[in-house]
């Protein structure tokens, strides 16, 4: 997405330490889990996290607590490229496929062997390593957060809860482009500036469009808070 800027700078925006520990999490699990797999029970923890989140805040876990989207936003946000997310990883048939295809592997996987615990811990582990590799890949491609656009859990999210807590949009709203630049996701939001709330399902309520505007009261949320 190429947004002009010319008309305003965009801040510094200020990091979230416990990001990088979330993320720290992820490698964890990734780095050790094949050899203790209990480790992988984090995996469904996160998923449980993510989808019941999504019933109240829509994607606010993807955005704020899942250990992978920190570990894509710091650790891996140093060497992921910023290039445009292609229109097809948007697409709803797409992404229904792909929560389809891999719940589906899961639970059959899980069901080889449904009484050994340590088995499961594993599969969790094995889905996490293989859609991780996705993520790295399409990272490395296009940007950061681009599997979250195709990741299961933030589609179920997305669907259960995307228009609660949603993003306000001033009608002062100069369309500049800063938070749009900002945004992990590549959503538009100074469309939004008419109708003064953002309908974008996929919207992390990370605030990194809050924090890069440069005029103040422009973009909130519902409590006039960041999130």
């Amino acid at each position: 997405m190429n947004v002009t800027t010319a008309t305003c700078s965009r801040p510094s925006v200020k990091s979230f330490n416990y990001k990088w520990l979330l993320g720290l999490i992820m490698v964890t699990v990734i780095a050790l889990g094949w050899k203790f797999p209990l480790l992988g029970f984090v995996v469904p923890i996160a998923m449980s996290a993510g989808i019941i989140g999504g019933f109240f805040r829509g994607r606010w876990v993807c955005g704020n607590a899942c250990p992978r989207g920190s570990f894509l936003d710091t650790w891996f946000n140093l060497v992921s490229v910023k290039s445009d997310i292609p229109v097809l990883l948007r697409n709803t048939k797409l992404r229904w496929l792909t929560v389809t295809a891999l719940m589906t592997l899961m639970v059959f996987r899980l069901s080889q062997n449904p009484n050994e615990i340590n088995h499961w811990g594993f599969v969790f582990w094995q889905m996490c390593m293989i859609t991780t590799i996705v993520a790295i890949g399409l990272g490395l491609r296009y940007s950061a957060r681009s599997w979250c656009l195709i990741c299961p859990v933030g589609t179920m999210a997305g669907t259960v809860g995307g228009e609660k807590h949603p993003l306000h949009v001033s009608s002062t709203c100069k369309a500049c482009g800063a938070c749009e630049n900002s945004c992990p996701m590549q959503l538009e939001i100074a469309r939004y500036r008419h109708s003064g709330i953002s309908e974008e399902q996929d919207c992390l309520k990370c605030s990194s469009c809050i924090n890069a505007c440069p005029r103040n009261n422009v973009l909130s949320w519902p409590t006039g808070k960041a999130a």
